[in-house]
């Protein structure tokens, strides 16, 4: 019943910039807790980032003040917003709703830093 689907993966030079979006359907969207995991070739999947319901959000120390989690629930949307990539940030990044015991999962969006 829940949908998501992201946008916005490409290449992206080193010390760029790049914007993902996740739109997400079938559901209570304000009720979820939504996160943007990333996965790179050869490498377990890892939480970068996540927005509860009351827009408090966490990130990974990777993250180190590059990358921004926001959420619109007028259009049922979420963001990350990062900057300052480098090579280590290429990875399959994939949009999370989470409600207690439920999950739903997009299909990601690959990102590519590369000169």
């Amino acid at each position: 019943q829940v949908q998501l689907v992201e946008s916005g993966g490409g290449l992206v030079q080193p010390g760029g910039s790049q914007r993902l979006s996740c739109v997400v359907s079938g559901s209570t969207f304000s009720l979820y807790t939504m996160r943007w995991y990333r996965q790179a070739p050869g490498k377990q999947r890892e939480l970068a980032a996540e927005i509860g319901t009351d827009s408090a959000t966490k990130y990974a120390d990777f993250v180190r003040g590059r990358f921004t989690i926001s959420r619109d629930d007028a259009k049922k949307m979420v963001y990350l917003q990062m900057n300052s990539l480098n090579v280590e940030d290429t990875a399959v990044y994939t949009c999370n709703a989470n409600r207690f015991w439920k999950n739903y999962w997009g299909q990601g969006t690959q990102v590519t830093v590369a000169s």
